[in-house]
Order: C-alpha cells, then structure tokens, then sequence
C-alpha cells in the first residue's frame, strides 16, 4: 500500500501542536487594514486552537 500524501495546502494552514491540536492563523488581517482600528488588528495577531469538530477534518487532511 503506498503512503497517502498530505493536502498541500492544509499543510501550509495548520500546524499541530506535540499534545495533538491543531493550531491556526486568525482570519481578516491580510488587506483592508487602513479601516480596521489598531485594537483589532493587534487582536487579529497570533495563533489559536481550532475547533474539535475542525480539527478532526483538518488532520484527516494531514495524515495524522
């Protein structure tokens, strides 16, 4: 049986953390930033856990 390859384009999206989550960027800090104010730009910043139900489609998507 060969191996399965890993959606390219998850693997770029999602990172898994050692105790198994996934974790993701937030969304809406791309473009348009001229009219978002300062507070919710910085609230836009880093990472955060997916959710359960999301995450079990996404490491399917992995091969995890």
């Amino acid at each position: 049986m060969p191996k399965n390859k890993s959606h390219s384009g998850a693997s770029k999206r999602f990172k898994i953390t050692g105790s198994g989550k996934v974790l993701r960027e937030r969304a809406g800090k791309r473009h348009l930033l001229e009219h978002k104010s300062s507070k919710k730009t910085r609230s836009l910043t880093g990472t955060v856990v997916l959710a359960p139900a999301d995450a079990k489609k996404v490491k399917k998507l992995l091969g995890k």
